[in-house]
Parts: C-alpha cells; sequence; structure tokens
C-alpha cells in the first residue's frame, strides 16, 4: 500500500462511508463487512464520466442503425454505479462531483469490493462494474442532490403500504408482501438502478419501436416511437405507456398511466405519478440514462436521476427465473405459522411472548443454522 493511497483512504473513506451508508440502500445493499480497499485499476484512474468519448470529442456520434437513427443496442449494466448514492450527502451542498481524494477513496473501495466478489463472495451476494464514476449523488435536480419530500398524502400513503420482507409483517396473505417480494416488478425506477446484482438491461431496437428488458424480475418494456396516441387514461399497468421520438441523438421516452402501486425508489405514487426519461450515447460503452420524475400527489416537487449504462467484460444475460425459485413469500408464510404456535405455547405456559423477527434476511431465509460452509466437507 502506498503512502499516497493510505493517506487517501485514511483522510476520505470516513466521508465516503457517511455517503454510502444510509443513502445507499434504495439503491444497493450495504455489506454485512466492507471488503479491504485495493489500489485502483488502471480503467479506475480518473472518474469515468470524464472518459467518455462525447466528452473528449464534442464531434463524436454515436453509430446508426440500419434505418438512420442513433444505435443504443446491446447488453448495458448500472454495475458501474454501486457506488454512487441516489441522495448527496447533505454535507457535500450542491457540490456534484467529489474532490480528487474522494474520487480514489471510492475507486480504491470499488477495486477492493469488486476482487472480494469475484474472488471471496458468492453470485447471490453481490455484483460490482469496472468503473469507477466520480458523481456525488444520482440525483442532479433539486441542486442538493437529494430526492425531494413527501406530501402529507404521500406520508400517508407510504405508512399504509406493505414493505414485504423489508418490514415485520404479519404475513397471511400475499397481498402482505410488496410486488417486489411476489417477482412482479422493481418499479420503473427499481428496474434500472443499480442493485446488489442483476443490474443487466438489453436494448434492442426497430424501426418505430424500442425494447427495454431489465434483467432482474425479467421484465421487457415495449416503447413506441412514434406518432401514436398514447393510451385511454382508464388503461393502468405496472410498467405504464411509454410513447418516445428523437431529439437529436437522444431518445426522449414520456410515460404515464402508471397503477398506483408502480413505486419510485421506493417511495410511493398515485395513478398521476408519470416519468420522462432520455437515453443518449455518449461512448461505444457508455449511455448516459436520464429521468424526471413527477407525481404531485405524493411528492413536493419532481426530481430527476443521472446514471451512466455501460459495458461489462462478458456480461450476458441469462433468464431471471424470479417467480419459479421464489421462497421467500412461502418460507415467510411458514414462519409465521410457527410463530402463531411458539406465541399460542407461550401463552399456554405462562411465559413471555416470543419477539417476531425484524431482520429482512431471516424473515426470508429462516436463521443462519440453515446454512453450513460446504468447503468444509460438511
Amino acid at each position: 500500500m502506498t503512502h499516497r493511497f493510505r493517506f487517501a483512504f485514511g483522510t476520505v473513506i470516513a466521508a465516503l462511508l457517511g455517503l454510502a451508508g444510509g443513502e445507499i440502500s434504495a439503491q444497493s445493499s450495504i455489506l454485512a463487512t466492507i471488503p479491504e480497499p485495493s489500489e485502483p485499476s488502471e480503467l479506475r484512474a480518473q472518474p469515468a464520466e470524464s472518459t467518455a468519448a462525447a466528452v473528449v470529442d464534442p464531434q463524436w456520434r454515436a453509430p446508426l442503425t440500419s434505418w438512420g437513427e442513433p444505435s443504443l443496442e446491446g447488453v448495458w449494466s448500472s454495475d458501474d454505479m454501486r457506488s454512487v448514492p441516489l441522495n448527496r450527502p447533505e454535507s457535500f451542498g450542491t457540490r456534484a462531483s467529489l474532490t480528487e481524494d474522494e474520487f480514489f477513496a471510492r475507486a480504491s473501495q470499488d477495486q477492493g469490493a469488486r476482487d472480494d466478489a469475484i474472488n471471496v463472495g458468492s453470485f447471490l451476494q453481490h455484483e460490482y462494474g469496472v468503473r469507477t464514476f466520480g458523481w456525488s449523488s444520482l440525483i442532479i435536480d433539486p441542486p442538493d442532490g437529494r430526492m425531494p419530500p413527501l406530501t402529507e398524502v404521500g406520508r400517508a400513503i407510504s405508512a399504509a403500504r406493505t414493505r414485504g420482507t423489508y418490514g415485520p409483517g404479519p404475513f397471511n396473505e400475499f397481498d402482505d408482501f410488496s410486488l417486489y417480494d411476489r417477482c412482479i416488478t422493481r418499479g420503473p425506477l427499481g428496474s434500472i438502478l443499480p442493485s446488489i446484482y442483476g443490474n443487466g438491461v438489453r436494448i434492442t431496437q426497430s424501426p418505430g419501436m424500442v425494447a427495454v428488458t431489465s434483467e432482474m424480475i425479467h421484465a421487457t418494456r415495449v416503447i413506441r416511437v412514434t406518432d401514436a396516441a398514447p393510451l385511454d387514461a382508464s388503461v393502468r399497468q405496472f410498467s405504464g405507456s411509454s410513447r418516445g421520438h428523437w431529439e437529436e441523438n437522444t431518445l426522449v421516452v414520456e410515460s404515464s398511466n402508471f397503477t398506483d402501486r408502480a413505486s419510485v425508489a421506493r417511495a410511493p405514487n398515485s395513478e398521476q405519478f408519470s416519468m420522462t426519461e432520455y437515453f443518449t450515447r455518449v461512448d461505444p460503452d457508455m449511455i448516459e440514462y436520464r429521468v424526471t420524475i413527477n407525481d404531485p400527489v405524493t411528492l413536493t416537487a419532481p426530481f430527476t436521476v443521472r446514471l451512466m449504462l455501460t459495458t461489462q467484460p462478458g456480461y450476458t444475460l441469462y433468464e431471471y427465473s424470479c417467480h419459479e425459485g421464489n421462497q421467500a413469500v412461502r418460507n415467510s408464510l411458514s414462519g409465521e405459522r410457527v410463530y402463531e404456535q411458539q406465541v399460542a405455547e407461550a401463552i399456554a405456559n405462562g411465559q413471555p411472548i416470543p419477539a417476531r423477527a425484524t431482520d429482512h434476511t431471516q424473515i426470508r431465509n429462516g436463521t443462519s443454522d440453515f446454512y453450513f460452509d460446504i468447503n468444509a466437507g460438511e
């Protein structure tokens, strides 16, 4: 470990942990133990956004499809966004980028996390990208980089809405689980924000159509790039209704007709929720993605998120058999029945009522006694 590495990491990592901790939970899961930082790779030597072809050469243009539209096709991922928090720490104010030392500390932590995921962890834990970005938050508007507060109605909806296995239960029927628990949808924004794994996005194009497939929960949005009229307001869908058009090199997609259960970065939404997305190819390996979220019923103001979809070495989208392999609902329902039995026995024996499980992992998977080390010959 070099002197510069020790200095930068030692003086900045506490701030970055504050930057990630709590704030990152909207798009990622905090590691139980934070991997040791590593010397950043050459690809992480500078903020990745500064290396984009359109930044290096303002005359750069995206490749075109055979019918003359900018090509967005390919398999992309938001893995490189894992260390950028959704909400900017308040101490940063309106500062949108990290300092040199802050960036070096983030890049070092990213490198260590990727090394750990590849060489120590399992496929079901964490995936990390090969680049590091120097943005201080994914939210870029309002200028403080933080999601606007909920309205009074939004707070009421949030309090009444089930948190599924991220809450304490009880679990008696399917409606006690979130749409994410049930493998239905992660919501229109959640499907593209970085999570612990499964952050792949496949984009395919044909004349008049663009299809965006999200890896986790395997949902595909078909965007009509035509002058077709939007769906009737009475038609409501989890993924809404999308219509797109090109503004020079940017695909602009306006979506509405959502149900009131779509959810936005774990915030509630109403049927007045709408969003406008901007897909811009800025490099052979990067698509800048921006989305403005608006819901006058639940949010006190609109907000805008920016992230970069990038390529990853050898990244392949396989079938995400969420429903077929979903044990979370079954385990939670059966666990609730066991808890009811424990409560009944405690009451019958005059003993204190046992505490409920409140940890998300325990609710979904049971106690740690269930697991064993396959490398220990058990």
